[in-house]
């Protein structure tokens, strides 16, 4: 009996899955890996990711900035899939020209793709919070997936 290997995706289908997203999960190394949802953006070059500045994720990124970043979309039955892992490091970026463009990208992500003002809780800020304050304040730490070292996608046929 063969085995029958799931197709990897090309450049352009997992770029493609990245642009469309906007939840991830990160693993970081350590005795047990520790895996966390985060919500990203992507410039067309690199992903950003917004961290409360507290949190095991801290010790983590600290003690190791390499990580495992893996995208996935799905329909609930799992008839269709595509999921992409990314292997890199993560930067803390110190820049506040670049901080801020990245979260004026978060801020337009929130309201292109509506969602729930929740999500500020995730992002170091309270519910009731304005949207632009998460513009305005520094509640949490703006960080970069660079060295990139490997992508691998995959997707039903």
């Amino acid at each position: 009996m063969d085995i029958h290997k799931v197709p990897l995706m090309s450049k352009e289908e997992y770029d493609e899955l990245i642009k469309e997203s906007y939840v991830s999960r990160i693993c970081f190394k350590g005795k047990y890996p520790y895996i966390a949802p985060f919500m990203y953006v992507f410039d067309d070059q690199y992903l950003y990711f917004l961290s409360t500045k507290y949190g095991k994720k801290i010790q983590r990124f600290q003690a190791n900035p390499k990580v495992a970043v893996e995208i996935e979309k799905y329909k609930d039955d799992l008839s269709e899939y595509r999921f992409v892992t990314l292997q890199g490091r993560i930067y803390q970026v110190e820049d506040n020209n670049e901080k801020l463009d990245v979260r004026k990208l978060f801020v337009d992500l929130i309201k292109k793709k509506s969602l729930s003002r929740n999500i500020l809780a995730a992002l170091g800020h309270s519910p009731d919070d304005e949207l632009e304050s998460i513009i305005n304040e520094e509640r949490s730490f703006v960080w970069k997936l660079v060295d990139v070292k490997n992508i691998i996608g995959i997707k039903t046929s």
